[in-house]
């Protein structure tokens, strides 16, 4: 049992939280949700012990391991794949070795009745008991499956951390914390760089196989189907609810219903008192009466209401031009890196209004089909783009192409049109760019920052082509809900790489699965194309099994 007592944080006068407590119990799955600036960042950091609170303490017991997976990497090493994420089991290696060390030492002491002697007895006996507690590991074997599981080919145990992208290093340190099987495992965004397959076999390892978890992520699917408790944080406060997260947004409706109803009855009784007030202050009949309403003012509690996201922005898409009735077609495509080959033999026809997603584990050619689509890279057969094809195309790397020296507002006013311009400072107020914060410019954002400012920017201009690729990774569930209802009412084709299930859900009506240097294409939604392939991975191992 892991507990958080009377936490407050303070920032230049500001209090972030206020006299928070809480209890993580074995087995708890908890979402840590709150708009952003709330301070569920910094509540995982204190209780992963790299930050300070104000005020307040984590108890935990004495042998507990608290594992934390921060949303940014900065580390840089030159071990293997393999190696980096056995450093997960070093505690357990480096107690074997200093037992070893303690009884060597014992062997050749004679100074049986020293305090030494009975110090060393002590901690080997501390140190054996703790270490023949730890169940039987085959080393390997856990790394391997803990590896694979996470999207790594066997071909890459060998390679050095420094050759992989942030998204995969962050894998490998997740790798890490998943192998040391700790009490408490805190997760900051932990989807935001993996593919579907490798997302539902962390919800699987999560609910099977972990302790207590505590996790902030934006992707609704993953956490509805890994978390029984919502703890929100908001207003400085906590509100802890013991149901999913669906669940907790109908139950924080009603709360908020009913703290509406009581802040409206409140504030018509304080109405009606202070204009008796007014009325009679000066009536010497009624002065106890004055006087009492008014010690009842002075002292009455406030109803407070929890704040929430009231605007009611849609954003709407400019019409698209029209394009010819097949915007892609693709005859034989293939396209290698040196000897490595990504896809071969691709054709595939996409028709005008289609709305379709690009699915499959990283590096199986999502978006190097996109790239070549774009004529970014060069390949081999055959890509045409039909008549009056107008593209829009967000990259993962969109965030780096915008203009540094522009401010926020003359980024998005360089090129809204129509009737969107009278609403900028809404629209970009929807994407988190409130207040001062139009005025900055690009070079100062942060690469979330930037990568929202590229979404906006890029949903202002008219194209009847859209190719978004991992669009939703640094949005929260609000503004990724605004750029859903757009994405369902463009009149357009659309194109989307994303491991977001629900992102995806209700939007796309066909998946293209990217896999085995192939591109399969299936009819349906993403979850049927889900549980098609949930069934065709159950067969192959019924087959496997029987041979």
């Amino acid at each position: 049992m892991i507990s958080v007592d009377g936490l407050s944080v303070e920032f230049g006068g500001t209090t972030l939280f206020s006299d928070i407590s809480f209890v993580v119990n074995d087995k708890d799955r908890i979402a840590l949700m709150g708009k952003n600036g709330a301070g569920k960042s910094t509540l995982l950091k204190i209780m992963a012990g790299v930050k300070s609170a104000s005020k307040g303490r984590i108890s935990a017991p004495k042998e507990a391991v608290i594992a934390y997976l921060p949303q940014h990497l900065l580390t840089e090493d030159n071990r293997t794949v393999f190696d980096e994420a056995a450093q997960a089991f070093s505690r357990i290696h480096e107690m074997e070795r200093e037992i070893a060390a303690l009884n060597e030492e014992l062997a050749v002491r004679t100074d049986y009745e020293s305090e030494g002697y009975g110090s060393i007895i002590e901690r080997v006996s501390t140190l054996s008991e703790l270490f023949y507690s730890i169940e039987e590991i085959n080393f390997d074997a856990e790394v391997e499956k803990i590896l694979l599981g996470l999207g790594f080919a066997r071909e890459d145990f060998g390679r050095p951390t420094s050759e992989f992208s942030g998204g995969w290093r962050m894998r490998i340190e997740l790798a890490k914390i998943l192998l040391q099987k700790p009490d408490l495992i805190l997760l900051d965004e932990p989807t935001n760089h993996m593919d579907i397959e490798s997302v539902q076999w962390l919800e699987e390892f999560l609910v099977n196989s972990a302790k207590a978890v505590m996790v902030i992520s934006h992707d609704r699917a993953f956490i509805d189907n890994i978390t029984t408790r919502t703890i929100e944080v908001t207003m400085g406060r906590i509100y802890d609810y013991k149901v999913n997260y669906s669940k907790y947004l109908e139950l924080r409706r009603e709360r908020r219903e009913q703290q509406q109803k009581a802040f409206d009855e409140q504030q018509k009784m304080v109405a009606e008192t202070t204009e008796f007030i007014e009325r009679f202050k000066g009536t010497y009949s009624k002065t106890l009466q004055v006087q009492s309403r008014v010690k009842m003012l002075d002292k009455l509690e406030m109803v407070e209401v929890d704040e929430v996201d009231s605007s009611a922005l849609r954003l709407r898409f400019p019409p698209s031009p029209r394009s010819g009735n097949y915007p892609v077609i693709a005859d034989e495509l293939s396209k290698s890196y040196g000897d490595h080959l990504v896809f071969r033999d691709v054709s595939l026809t996409i028709e005008r209004g289609e709305k379709l997603a690009f699915v499959g584990k990283n590096g199986e050619g999502k978006s190097t089909l996109v790239k070549a689509l774009m004529r970014e890279i060069e390949f081999d057969g055959k890509l045409t783009l039909g008549h009056n094809t107008l593209i829009g195309y967000f990259a993962q790397n969109q965030a780096s192409l915008l203009d540094e020296e522009l401010t926020v507002f003359q980024t998005i006013d360089d090129v809204a049109v129509g009737d969107i311009r009278t609403k900028i400072k809404d629209l970009l107020g929807a994407f988190m760019f409130g207040g001062d914060d139009i005025n900055k410019k690009v070079k100062v954002l942060s690469g979330g920052e930037r990568t929202r400012l590229a979404m906006v920017k890029l949903l202002l201009e008219p194209v009847n082509l859209l190719i978004l690729d991992e669009p939703t990774n640094h949005l929260d569930m609000r503004t990724k809900e605004i750029l859903k209802s757009a994405l369902r009412d463009f009149d357009g084709t659309l194109i989307l790489v994303s491991h977001d299930r629900d992102f995806l859900d209700g939007l796309v009506t066909k998946v293209f699965e990217f896999g085995n240097q192939q591109v399969k294409e299936h009819l349906g939604d993403i979850y049927s194309f889900l549980q098609k392939k949930k069934i065709e991975n159950l067969r192959e191992i019924e087959r496997k099994s029987f041979k």
